[in-house]
């Protein structure tokens, strides 16, 4: 006796249909699994033997052999009890119904609950796109699901109440989208909290507007943690791809809240300096997100930077030009994309008081070199500005009026990215630190005297080509801000006095 029927397996963000297949034939009993399945596939047959009878169906005394087409491609998790079980009962004539347009994805308890599952979003997009009719999912998966037309998709709590519907007895409602009502309302920390450090807030708002990598040096209690807490309040709200491109990250990753459709709250991460490389960049043996993916559409912020190993510091450079990060295993490769705002905060020496007026520092010039040594030149040239960040003054501190809001703030930098995106049209950038070679040179247009000066600093400032590259794209920012179609000496000016700190402390 034979059945089939379908679910659907991930590799990284993406789906690929699963042909689920189960004969039964005379023999000495068994249970075999055979498709290149993961040790928690194995381990399917006994949660299914269990599920079946705590279910009130009987547990087949044969030869049973699962198949998971195609058998190239190594399946992973407890995803497939559900689809295993419902094709033994098929094969075994204990349910009678077509299931030729159904997917069926969910981890089985041994009382025959069904468990959540990570990645439905991108499961249930799958099958809308592949043509399938229904997709029955775990009922704690329902909100993220909600969100995909052209499917219904049925979320159910239980086995029997699952076969009582494909049976006929009872019928549920497949889920709405009105189901779990979109929450666009993200709370964010405001700016009008902090007091103080003006250019630092004038800067976070250029990296804001233009999508850049920031740099922030000072010593302790300045407020550098604060400040980039933030930052997510004055980016642009999120648009409803970018909420799906999040979304499913967070799926797949296992974070997503239970009863959350979209996640519309631009993600800040901020992961402990003692993260590994893969921790950060992603991993496993079918690789997994990592905190630079989870940070995707929002702000990666890595405090006390010269702490991490210099093995995970370097893993940022290619992902933070090419926005996306590409991991390679003998099972196969992946790629996460991971367009973030890259902000990083240091302490200028060990002691943190290198350079401070009101504070002597105790360190040596060579404990110092060796500190700011674990941030490497290449690394350095792909932050777009460096600042720094005071000592906080006690008449700024006990002053009782806040400063701007973030709300005002964030009014300024939606403009300059309309702009922004008014300007790029069509040609797949959306922001100014994404600018390739020939926009750069098509949309940043100087002045005669922002290019004298431009020039000077070049030849002053030793900069490199990336660095002139950077501060290029930096001005276009503040020219956006300032409303103007032409790079002013102002605005040049301003973008180099955000590449000078690497010259005072690393030379």
């Amino acid at each position: 006796m034979f059945s089939k029927l379908y679910s659907i397996g991930l590799f990284g963000l993406n789906a690929f249909t699963v042909n689920v297949e189960c004969d039964l034939t005379q023999g000495l009993p068994s249970f075999d699994i055979v498709g290149l399945p993961g040790a928690a596939v194995k381990e399917s047959k006994d949660r299914v033997r269990s599920a079946l009878k705590n279910s009130g169906f009987e547990y087949p005394v044969s030869r049973i052999t699962i198949n998971l087409a195609p058998a190239d491609i190594r399946k992973e998790g407890p995803i497939y009890d559900l689809p295993v079980l419902i094709s033994l009962l098929k094969a075994s004539r204990q349910l009678d119904a077509d299931l030729a347009d159904a997917i069926f994805i969910g981890e089985l308890s041994l009382d025959g609950v069904i468990r959540p599952a990570k990645g439905i979003l991108s499961m249930a997009l799958h099958a809308a796109e592949c043509g399938f009719k229904q997709f029955y999912i775990p009922y704690d998966n329902a909100a993220e699901a909600s969100i995909v037309k052209g499917i219904e998709i049925y979320a159910v709590k239980t086995v029997s109440e699952l076969l009582s519907h494909l049976k006929g007895e009872t019928v549920l409602v497949p889920i709405k989208e009105g189901d779990f009502p979109l929450s666009q309302n993200p709370k964010y920390l405001d700016f009008a909290d902090v007091k103080g450090q003006e250019t630092a807030k004038r800067a976070l708002e250029i990296a804001a507007a233009g999508g850049h990598n920031l740099l922030m040096i000072g010593p302790p209690g300045s407020g550098k943690s604060m400040l980039a807490k933030r930052l997510p309040s004055i980016l642009p709200e999120m648009s409803f791809e970018e909420a799906i491109e999040t979304t499913k990250i967070y799926s797949i990753a296992g974070l997503l809240p239970v009863g959350i459709p979209l996640i519309f709250e631009r993600p800040f991460r901020s992961p402990h300096h003692t993260i590994s490389s893969a921790g950060l960049s992603g991993g496993g043996a079918i690789p997994r997100p990592g905190e630079l993916s989870l940070a995707h559409n929002g702000v990666l912020f890595l405090d006390e930077l010269p702490e991490f190993s210099k093995q995970t510091i370097e893993a940022l450079r290619q992902p933070l030009e090419d926005g996306k990060i590409t991991i390679s295993r003998a099972s196969g490769t992946v790629s996460y994309p991971c367009s973030v705002s890259f902000v990083a905060a240091m302490n200028p020496c060990p002691c943190g008081f290198f350079g401070d007026a009101s504070h002597t520092c105790r360190c040596s010039r060579k404990s110092v070199q060796n500190y700011l040594g674990h941030i490497s030149g290449p690394l350095l040239d792909r932050l777009d500005m460096h600042i720094e960040v005071p000592a906080i003054k006690y008449e700024e501190l006990s002053q009782h009026s806040g400063g701007e809001s973030s709300e005002s703030i964030r009014k300024r930098v939606t403009a300059a990215r309309k702009i922004q995106i008014d300007r790029f049209l069509g040609s797949g950038c959306t922001c100014n630190a994404n600018m390739s070679a020939e926009l750069k040179d098509k949309y940043c247009l100087l002045s005669d005297q922002a290019e004298k000066f431009i020039h000077s600093a070049f030849d002053s400032l030793s900069l490199s080509a990336r660095a002139y590259d950077r501060i290029i794209k930096v001005a276009r920012t503040i020219a956006d801000l300032a409303g103007s179609e032409i790079i002013e000496l102002i605005h040049v000016s301003e973008a180099v006095r955000y590449r000078s700190l690497d010259r005072k402390y690393w030379q």
